[in-house]
C-alpha cells in the first residue's frame, strides 16, 4: 500500500500518489474500469481530473454510485470568466454523476492576462467561490505548468487563500536553479499555510519531438519500470509533496507500483545521483 499524508488544511489522509485521471481522457469505459480495480489494488483514494481532460469525467461517473466515499475527488476549469466557469462546473458535476467534489482547482492559471480575469470582478474565482458557499465543493484550489508557475502560484496566494497548489516537479527541473528557487519559495508559503503541494510530469523523459506518440501523455514519458523507480523515489524523497501520476493508463500501474515500494530511509542524494543516469530532457524552455 501506499502512504497517505494529510492534504493540507482539507484534513484528509490522501494517498501520497494521486490518480491522475488525464489518463482516462481516450479510453473505453471498459479500460477505465480496469484502471480502478488498480486504484482499489494499492489503494489510491484520491483522483484528480479535469473538464478539458476529454472524456475523463464520463469515464469517472459510472464508479461513484459504488466508489464516491472511497475517493477525494478533485476537478478542474480552464475557464477565466464567472459564467463561463459556473457553467463549466456545474458540468462536470453532471459528467461525473456527483451531488459535489472535494477539490475544484483554476486550471493552467500562468498567463498573467488570463490571471487578471480569472482573479478579478466576475472571473472564475468568483464561480468557485459561490460553488463552496452553495457546498457544491469544499476546497478551492491552483493548478500550472510553465517556468514561471511557482512565481504565478505566489501572486495567486496573495491574492486568494487556496487550498492546494499543483506544478510541475521532476529531476530535470531541480537543476533549474531559477525555478527551483520560486519552487522553494513557493513550498515554504504552502507549509507555513498548512497548503496542499502536489506534482506533476515526474514521469517525463522530455518533449516528443520528431518521434512516434506512443502514448497519450504530450511528453514521452518513461516507461521502463526501474527508470520509473528513479523517479518516482526523486519525487517522494522530497517531505511533504504529492506524486500525480502519469496522463497513460499503461504506465499508471507502474509508477503506483514504484511508489508501494518507495523506502523512505532512500536518501534524497541518493535518488538524484540515480535520477541524474536517466536521459532526460527539459519539457519547458521559457
Amino acid at each position: 500500500m501506499i502512504t497517505k499524508l494529510t492534504f493540507g488544511r482539507t484534513g484528509h489522509a490522501s494517498t501520497k500518489t494521486i490518480f491522475g485521471a488525464a489518463a482516462l481522457g481516450s479510453v473505453t469505459q471498459d479500460e477505465a474500469d480496469r484502471t480502478l480495480d488498480v486504484l482499489l489494488k494499492y489503494g489510491i483514494n484520491h483522483i484528480d481530473t479535469a473538464a478539458s481532460y476529454g472524456e475523463s469525467e464520463l469515464r469517472i461517473g459510472p464508479w461513484m454510485a459504488r466508489h464516491r466515499k472511497d475517493f477525494f475527488l478533485a476537478t478542474k476549469t480552464g475557464e477565466r470568466t464567472y459564467q463561463k466557469a459556473r457553467d463549466e462546473f456545474h458540468r462536470s458535476l453532471e459528467r461525473l454523476r456527483v451531488d459535489s467534489v472535494d477539490l475544484i482547482q483554476l486550471h493552467y492559471l500562468v498567463d498573467p492576462h488570463e490571471w487578471e480575469v480569472a482573479m478579478g470582478p466576475g472571473g472564475a474565482l468568483e464561480a468557485l467561490i459561490e460553488a463552496r458557499e452553495q457546498k457544491l465543493v469544499r476546497y478551492i484550489g491552483v493548478t500550472g505548468h510553465d517556468l514561471t508557475v511557482a512565481r504565478m502560484h505566489m501572486r495567486s496566494l496573495e491574492r486568494f487563500d487556496f487550498d492546494s497548489v499543483l506544478l510541475p516537479y521532476n529531476y530535470v527541473l531541480s537543476q533549474n536553479a531559477e525555478y527551483m528557487a520560486d519552487f522553494n519559495k513557493l513550498f515554504a508559503i504552502c507549509q507555513q499555510r498548512n497548503v496542499a503541494v502536489q506534482t506533476i510530469k515526474s514521469m517525463a523523459r522530455g518533449p516528443w519531438g520528431d518521434k512516434p506518440h506512443t502514448h497519450a501523455t504530450w511528453y514521452e514519458p518513461l516507461t521502463d519500470q526501474k527508470e520509473i523507480d528513479t523517479a518516482v523515489n526523486f519525487v517522494l524523497s522530497k517531505p511533504g509533496i504529492f506524486l500525480n501520476t502519469s496522463g497513460d493508463i499503461r504506465v499508471m500501474p507502474k509508477v503506483v507500483d514504484a511508489a508501494s515500494r518507495f523506502n523512505a530511509d532512500i536518501a534524497g542524494a541518493d535518488a538524484a545521483k540515480a535520477a541524474a543516469e536517466l536521459e532526460l530532457t527539459p519539457l519547458f524552455l521559457h
